[in-house]
């Protein structure tokens, strides 16, 4: 491809490609991540008033929270909250368990080992090894760090 047909290829993507509303995306993004660590706050709030203790409510929380992302995906309606939301639904727990329901949903036609076991980590299987080899290398330096 020649200079010329690159530059009239990008300026026919340019004129084609539509434009993001980045303001009113990232408002949204904040707005229902917001809601969403709202709920989680709340749903501790509300653990905590069973005579649960903090550190249990916490676990109790994040495991309704992912119980909500699974059942949001199953219903197809993390999908349409994500539309609108961006990387408000991305951020929070209720995320993580939308990136591993979604593909396990997505591929069960195809078996239990072949389907959902092999493609359920597929998204979120990246993110757990740098997260784990990322606080690795965190634990090394705050070890050296209090060392010295």
């Amino acid at each position: 491809m020649n200079m010329e047909s690159k530059k009239n290829y990008s300026k026919m993507v340019e004129k084609e490609t539509t434009k993001s509303p980045i303001v009113k995306d990232c408002i949204f993004a904040f707005l229902i991540g917001g809601a969403i660590c709202t709920v989680g706050q709340g749903l501790t709030e509300l653990y905590m008033s069973f005579d649960m203790g903090k550190t249990q409510a916490q676990t109790v929380t994040s495991v309704t929270l992912v119980f909500l992302g699974v059942l949001l995906t199953a219903l197809h309606l993390y999908e349409k909250i994500a539309k609108y939301a961006g990387a408000g639904t991305l951020v929070p727990i209720t995320g993580f368990a939308n990136s591993v329901a979604s593909p396990a949903i997505e591929f069960k036609s195809e078996g239990f080992i072949l389907g959902v076991g092999a493609k359920m980590f597929s998204i979120a299987g990246p993110v757990i090894v740098y997260g784990v080899v990322a606080s690795v290398i965190y634990g090394v330096i705050y070890y050296i760090v209090q060392m010295l």
